[in-house]
């Protein structure tokens, strides 16, 4: 089950942490997500899935900054979340879709447990020019049935910036 926007409403600051929180980005199901003023993008075009692969930063001016097509841009929320017993979900906003612009390109689903910022996939279709604070995406919540472990991993919990893969870290146990 999903939660509405009033349900939403009753568990901040208890089973759900937004921070900052502003009232006005709740929707009937749901509430809009912000982006932060920086952007990683990956210095080499082959990728490995074994190494650290390097990135550079990218400030996006408040005047905005054009995203080329089939590039991947990595950012981040401005809002950190915390979610327990709920399982948060991220989707790009329809707006935002009808302009070609992917915020996630695989990574939607969250663990119920996660804490930190929402580590954004962009990618655009067709050349696009984004701004901070956008309201670009939304944090949805499922409920969850059964016992569970709370999400743990060291790789993205609790995380304080943008967090490009480290799936290397999963070649290395």
């Amino acid at each position: 089950m999903i939660l509405s926007g009033k349900e939403i409403q009753r568990h901040i600051g208890k089973e759900i942490i937004i921070e900052p929180f502003d009232q006005s980005r709740v929707n009937p199901n749901s509430y809009n997500l912000t982006l932060h003023n920086e952007l990683l993008v990956y210095e080499n075009h082959e990728l490995d899935m074994k190494k650290l692969n390097p990135t550079k930063r990218i400030t996006i001016p408040e005047e905005g900054l054009v995203l080329e097509p089939n590039r991947l841009y990595l950012g981040r929320t401005n809002e950190f979340t915390k979610t327990e017993g709920f399982v948060p979900m991220l989707e790009g906003r329809s707006s935002t879709g009808r302009l070609g612009l992917f915020i996630h390109v695989t990574a939607g689903f969250g663990d119920v447990g996660f804490a930190g910022y929402w580590t954004l996939e962009i990618f655009c279709i067709q050349p696009i020019r984004i701004y901070p604070n956008a309201e670009i995406c939304q944090i949805y919540y499922h409920s969850i049935e059964g016992d569970y472990e709370p999400y743990k991993s060291g790789k993205y919990q609790n995380n304080t910036d943008i967090q490009p893969s480290l799936m290397y870290k999963d070649f290395e146990k």
